[in-house]
């Protein structure tokens, strides 16, 4: 009889503590990156065959993967997979754990969770900086925009942006006749030229960064018209070759020297080439666009035909260099024209940074020192953040992600963080194990359906328990009247 009491008390004191976990599942069935509790039973101690009531033997977290919801705010992001985002305490210096990716940006510019705590990963290294002026940053000085491209490998993230200050604005004739002269529509020409010709090769690089890195060279040819300069006597006469189709042709004016220089201006006017001419009728055509081959051919001075020399072979080249020399050969045509080139590359290793090398992640690109303007458009993509400023998306930042080998030590501590602990274990990237999903929060897993239906068998658990007392009550009381 006295057992019988002490197993209704402890069947009482079992289901009301269950009652109590499986009721916080439900209640927080609608928490995001919430993790339900698993309660475990075990039956306590046997005495000549007869058990002693029920215990709780074990509170586990139940760390399966939650639903995911797509919520369209730029900043919240999910883990599909293991692991969990790292937050910092910034009154304390704390470090806690959690699932919950529903984040905001801070006053201070900081990626932080909704109750203002630190989100830490890895920030980029400003790995190439080139500019015309020693500019640092986009200022509003660079208003044509070059290019914008992201790059992923399975060893880095890199965004590569280029702007320049308003080259049609700037460009004016220069030079000396005979000798690289350009005109003002000439230099604008050859500028767009070379835009585009940077941007292919930022694409045919992108689409294999981690080919090997080979130097382009550009196409030169050279026609000597020095054994038939005396046939240029009269304004019949004339100097003239065949580029890429077209018919370059230069009248006999003043003199054999202006004659020639004039034709050289002219070849110069072609898009994309730059000519000089010597004293003796040497006449050099360089390709200002690496790689890229002209032809050229017919060259003659009147009926007569010089010989045609191509003495440097043009080559696309291969990986970084060859991007490397387009977008110097632009930035060489912007600075003829007055005109300055700013390039920034970003880069963030694809594992991220070590562990314990991960900061607060700051997103105002101004406090970045990447633009004039305070904020850009985010967006997080599998776990790397990007702001979009225009037309330059430029990568900020990346989140990191952490596991431990026995998660179900880690201490909860509410508000969805996680403390670690001796039980958890070792803690390690989880970067490889699982997917970052942005515009996204992990639902809560609780099952709502199993939830209720345990409810109602712990109230049940509950109410057979407290029959057991008072069953067990009746007997003493039966039994303490037959010893009166």
């Amino acid at each position: 009889m006295i057992s019988g009491l002490w197993n209704g008390i402890s069947g009482l004191s079992a289901f009301e503590r269950a009652l109590s976990s499986q009721s916080n599942n439900v209640t927080n069935s609608n928490t995001i990156g919430h993790k339900s509790d698993r309660v475990s039973f075990a039956d306590m101690m046997y005495q000549s065959g007869y058990g002693k009531g029920v215990n709780i033997q074990s509170v586990q977290k139940d760390f399966s993967q939650g639903g995911l919801k797509d919520t369209g705010n730029d900043l919240d992001v999910a883990i599909e997979g293991r692991g969990f985002f790292v937050v910092n305490d910034p009154l304390t210096g704390e470090t806690f754990y959690t699932r919950a990716g529903n984040f905001k940006m801070g006053a201070d510019g900081t990626l932080q969770t909704v109750d203002n705590k630190k989100i830490y990963g890895s920030s980029p290294a400003l790995t190439n900086l080139v500019s015309s002026d020693g500019s640092t940053q986009f200022n509003s000085d660079y208003s044509v925009d070059i290019s914008s491209k992201q790059i992923s490998t399975s060893d880095y993230l890199e965004s590569i942006n280029a702007k320049a200050t308003d080259y049609t604005k700037t460009a004016k004739d220069s030079g000396v006749s005979g000798s690289g002269f350009k005109d003002k529509d000439s230099k604008i020409s050859d500028i767009q030229a070379l835009i585009t010709n940077y941007k292919e090769k930022l694409e045919l690089f992108a689409s294999d960064p981690n080919a090997t890195s080979q130097a382009s060279t550009s196409q030169q040819n050279q026609i000597s018209y020095s054994t038939f300069l005396t046939d240029l006597q009269d304004t019949d006469d004339f100097v003239e070759v065949t580029v890429d189709g077209e018919k370059v042709r230069q009248y006999f004016d003043t003199d054999v020297q202006t004659t020639m220089n004039l034709f050289a201006d002219k070849l110069s006017s072609v898009i994309g080439l730059t000519a000089s001419v010597d004293a003796t009728g040497l006449v050099t055509i360089d390709s200002l666009i690496p790689g890229k081959s002209f032809d050229i051919r017919e060259a003659a001075i009147n009926t007569s035909s010089p010989a045609i020399t191509e003495t440097i072979s043009p080559s696309n080249g291969t990986g970084r260099a060859m991007l490397d020399d387009a977008r110097e050969a632009l930035k060489n045509a912007l600075e003829a024209a007055d005109a300055k080139l700013i390039e920034m590359t970003h880069t963030i290793p694809s594992s991220g940074a070590a562990l314990g090398a991960i900061g607060e992640l700051q997103l105002k690109l101004d406090s970045l020192g990447i633009t004039e303007d305070v904020f850009g458009n985010l967006s997080i993509e599998n776990g790397a953040i990007y702001a979009k400023d225009g037309d330059n998306k430029f990568l900020i930042g990346k989140l990191e992600t952490v596991m431990f080998t026995n998660p179900n030590g880690l201490d909860p501590q509410g508000n969805n963080l996680y403390r670690a602990t001796k039980e958890a274990g070792e803690m390690m990237n989880a970067s490889n194990v699982n997917n970052l999903v942005g515009s996204s929060v992990e639902l809560s897993n609780t099952n709502l359906g199993e939830g209720l239906v345990d409810l109602m068998v712990y109230q049940r658990a509950f109410e057979a328990s407290s029959k057991s007392i008072t069953t067990s009550d009746e007997f003493l009381k039966t039994a303490i009247q037959l010893k009166k």
